[in-house]
């Protein structure tokens, strides 16, 4: 009796043993789990959000692009109702593209396309886009001079709609808004490029505007009006006010 008793509570001190470490494994692992989430949450406390800092970029000019051995090329479609003037006034469209802009510049009269390339000399990274802005303002109907000034000057854009696209006319009443644009002689439409500061050309249904983008707004809204039947002057009036 005395040695199984002894047995028994050898078995119940080894059982209660276990699982006191049991109990003291499960506690500590749980300690554990704590600080671990209370680390995190110091960690993510002291971490302060910093801004971006925003990249410093020098200015970039066209040598980069010529040391890759890459020249930049465009080919402009010349329309055949354009074609005579353009070879009546090449001599002024070739000297200010050459020697202002840098670029190489030829007709093709096969393709009937005016070409730019830039060369070991072009030293402006916006040449390019100048130089086709250039061409398709004379393209479009705009006097040689008046096209010029793309070149010389940034704030300069062309904006080109349709009489259509304001109001669908047809037959006789799309030929009376053209001339309510044009007007006697072209007086009303000297009278808007004068007033606005911008330059005008109708062709037919199609109206493209030279000029900046506070001018053009201006004479674009007078344009508009005419098309829809209102008087010119009031039109004008109104939006210098504004």
């Amino acid at each position: 009796l005395t040695m199984a008793s002894a047995d028994v509570t050898v078995k119940r001190m080894e059982g209660e043993v276990e699982v006191n470490t049991r109990h003291q494994d499960e506690d500590e692992f749980k300690v554990v789990k704590r600080k671990r989430k209370a680390s995190a949450l110091e960690g993510m406390d002291q971490e302060e959000p910093s801004e971006p800092k925003r990249p410093n970029f020098p200015p970039m000019s066209a040598q980069p692009l010529r040391s890759e051995g890459k020249p930049e090329y465009r080919k402009i479609t010349v329309p055949p109702h354009r074609f005579t003037p353009l070879k009546e006034n090449w001599m002024k469209i070739f000297s200010p593209v050459v020697e202002h802009l840098k670029l190489q510049i030829r007709l093709n009269l096969k393709t009937r396309h005016v070409e730019l390339k830039t060369s070991r000399f072009t030293v402006d990274h916006g040449a390019m886009q100048k130089g086709s802005d250039f061409i398709e303002a004379f393209l479009l109907g705009f006097d040689v001079d008046d096209a010029l000034a793309l070149v010389r000057l940034d704030d300069l854009f062309i904006d080109s709609f349709e009489i259509q696209d304001v109001k669908p006319l047809k037959g006789d009443h799309l030929s009376r808004a053209i001339g309510r644009i044009a007007g006697s002689g072209g007086r009303t439409k000297f009278t808007i490029e004068n007033v606005t500061k911008t330059r005008i050309v109708l062709a037919d249904s199609k109206i493209h505007i030279l000029g900046s983008f506070q001018n053009i707004k201006v004479a674009r809204n007078a344009i508009c009006s005419l098309i829809l039947g209102k008087y010119i002057l009031f039109i004008l009036l109104v939006d210098l006010v504004k």
